[in-house]
């Protein structure tokens, strides 16, 4: 502790829609199991997923085409996320493209 600068983890190379780019970055969770961050990217329309690991340089695309605003993960590993566009949340499997609708879903 008592670092005041951090360092960058993800992203770190101006805004953009390239895979080592984020857009207005809203929310990320620790992905425990894979060492990963799980991140909301709502500019670019995708959610991403960027491995902790040194030396990675892009992270990879988990859900696109979505409006995200908050993410949570729960004992299962389901990712649950809100898209603001379509006010509602979806239920995910890693690896998963469309979702379950858990909540909302009335476009307003």
């Amino acid at each position: 502790m008592g670092d005041t600068n951090g360092q960058v983890v993800a992203g770190g190379n101006g805004e953009g829609n390239r895979l080592n780019q984020l857009n207005y970055p809203t929310d990320v969770l620790i992905d425990k199991e894979t060492d990963s961050l799980i991140i909301c990217d709502p500019g670019n329309q995708r959610v991403v997923r960027w491995s902790r690991r040194s030396g990675t340089t892009q992270g990879e695309i988990l859900v696109d085409n979505i409006s995200c605003w908050g993410l949570a993960m729960d004992d299962q590993r389901y990712l649950y996320i809100s898209d603001i566009g379509k006010q509602e949340v979806r239920r995910y499997q890693i690896g998963d493209k469309n979702g379950t609708l858990v909540a909302g879903g009335n476009d307003k």
